[in-house]
């Protein structure tokens, strides 16, 4: 199952017949690992990773850090439901150190992504303080190199 599921976090697109010719197991046997990964829950879902430039729409990516207070009873889990819940937001963790939660939030501008930290996370029972950073660049994404590789030689001099 291990190797399934590093070769399908690698490439989501290989056959079932391509894996289990890596496998050494038959297509039948890998189509109902598959299926059994994806009732148990253990395969949430297939994804596609876009170069920045062929994206298609523009978009701002922000990382969020929030200090929270833990509710008695839930801890981090309900205030990370309650951030979980909003469609501007692709990712939540619980972290270790200053702040609590780790928080990914796409938008289209930069004041559309400030207006959803000022007005609708920061206000949120709980949130205690929040820091903000926008993603300027992206130079790897899920383990896929996303550099272009064009260098820029105008200034090099050689003997």
């Amino acid at each position: 199952m291990e190797s399934l599921l590093k070769l399908l976090k690698r490439n989501a697109r290989l056959s079932n017949s391509e894996l289990a010719v890596m496998l050494g197991k038959s297509e039948e046997e890998i189509a109902s690992e598959i299926e059994r990964l994806e009732q148990e829950g253990v395969i949430k879902g297939y994804s596609t990773i876009l170069s920045e430039s062929a994206s298609l729409e523009n978009s701002v990516t922000a990382y969020i850090e929030l200090k929270v207070s833990p509710k008695a009873q839930s801890g981090f889990d309900e205030i990370a439901r309650a951030v979980g819940q909003y469609d501007e937001v692709e990712n939540v963790w619980l972290m270790s150190g200053a702040y609590d939660l780790g928080v990914t939030v796409k938008g289209k501008t930069l004041l559309d992504v400030s207006l959803f930290v000022s007005q609708r996370l920061a206000p949120l029972d709980g949130i205690l303080s929040t820091a903000t950073h926008f993603v300027l660049k992206k130079y790897k994404d899920n383990g896929v190199d996303l550099s272009d590789e064009i260098i820029d030689e105008r200034g090099l001099i050689s003997p």
